[in-house]
């Protein structure tokens, strides 16, 4: 046994981590996460997050027994306190009705052997390691007691559909949330590790509200990365693959609501624990602002060239038709076919994924086909992400 092996089971000892965990084909793969930026006034939390319990739901992917979280003040300008953090299964509705978890199935956070952790504006925390049987394609409640935050910037992602809970005491470990306010937003919280063997890996889906699920059912987990990751783990060739839903509601690939796709490639993409493929599906939201098709073009050059210096293999989506939409004109839809044009005859993506094929309009090409439309002529229904999902080779995705 190297001197590497014996210092990392002293370190990860000293963490409360058995030694089980350190089987050398054993390594971090994201199981969940979402892409956080500055929360806009308008979906800051319905009440005080100060000396407060927020006990959030988040549907992970491949399941796991030795876990860690991730918790972000990364858009924060003041500390944040936590005083206390649980992990727990849902129970029942979980994630709807009134927020119950599984008391039995709980789990006490700890940052460096403490209970407690200050975040500093601008940083980043993982919680430690714990030993913790997960389920794949399950619900975890994720419940914090927090000291002093600020009221009015907190890192967060605004476009959860799935509902939160707010209470103004310390019931971390309380199986209900009966009389909590609630929100569709989650708060602090960005990913969910898993350490599994190393033949287990990470796709991440980057790209905007339609990735994000605008359209989708709150707290229904139908969101098309949702659809794609019961798809994997049914696949007997893919259980041990991962997604990584890194769409955020209104964002492009230059600019937006939250960090532009460009800005934000390296920590959302490259640095995800485990991930092995990316699915790069942006550029709707630029074409619709003016952004040309040339523009997009680099972009996504330059995300292959990032990617593919780490060994992660990107596959391009085609933009998605928005014909009746208020981003439509025929100038703007002349550049999202050279786009897509360009999507499906480049020989930079490793594939193409062709959404755009799948959800319009059989006769009116600009258009989403009437079923799958959500009503905005944009964005899609439960039915329009499960034909998206469904239309995925998921042999791109097998070792």
């Amino acid at each position: 046994m190297g001197k590497k092996f014996i210092s990392r089971v002293i370190f990860l000892t000293a963490l409360g981590m058995t030694p089980s965990f350190l089987a050398a084909d054993a390594h971090w793969v994201g199981t969940w996460g979402c892409g956080p930026q500055l929360t806009e006034p308008s979906n800051l939390p319905p009440a005080p997050l100060a000396n407060s319990t927020l006990r959030q739901f988040v549907h992970v992917t491949i399941g796991g027994n030795h876990l860690r979280v991730r918790l972000s003040n990364a858009y924060g300008t003041n500390s944040v306190a936590i005083n206390s953090a649980h992990v727990a299964l849902a129970s029942g509705a979980g994630s709807g009705g009134t927020g119950t978890i599984d008391p039995a199935a709980e789990k006490t956070l700890t940052f460096r052997g403490a209970p407690a952790v200050v975040i500093p504006a601008g940083e980043v925390v993982w919680s430690d390691p714990f030993d913790y049987h997960l389920p794949a394609l399950t619900n975890l409640a994720i419940s914090i007691y927090f000291g002093n935050i600020s009221a009015t910037t907190i890192n967060g992602h605004p476009g959860s559909r799935t509902t939160s809970f707010i209470i103004a005491s310390n019931v971390v470990s309380s199986a209900s949330m009966a009389g909590a306010a609630t929100t569709q937003h989650w708060y602090i919280i960005t990913g969910v590790d898993a350490l599994v063997d190393t033949a287990s890996h990470a796709v991440v889906t980057l790209g905007d509200s339609i990735t994000d699920g605008r359209g989708s059912d709150t707290d229904g987990n139908d969101r098309w990365p949702d659809d794609f990751a019961a798809r994997l783990l049914a696949n007997p060739a893919t259980t041990n693959v991962a997604v990584i839903n890194m769409g955020i509601g209104g964002g492009g690939i230059y600019a937006g609501l939250g960090p532009s796709a460009n800005a934000r490639f390296d920590r959302d993409v490259l640095n995800q624990s485990g991930a092995r493929w990316v699915i790069v599906f942006e550029g709707v939201n630029d074409i619709g602002g003016g952004t040309t098709a040339a523009s997009l073009i680099t972009a996504y050059q330059q995300y292959v060239a990032k990617a593919h210096a780490q060994n992660i293999r990107v596959y391009g989506a085609t933009i998605t038709p928005f014909g009746g939409n208020g981003y439509f004109t025929p100038a703007h839809e002349t550049e999202r076919q050279a786009a897509n044009a360009w999507i499906r005859t480049n020989a930079l993506y490793d594939a193409v994924i062709d959404f755009d094929a799948v959800v319009r309009d059989p006769v009116t090409l600009t258009n989403l086909y009437a079923p799958y439309d959500s009503g905005d002529h944009l964005h899609l229904t439960p039915a329009g992400y499960e034909a998206m999902a469904g239309s995925i080779n998921l042999n791109l995705f097998s070792p």
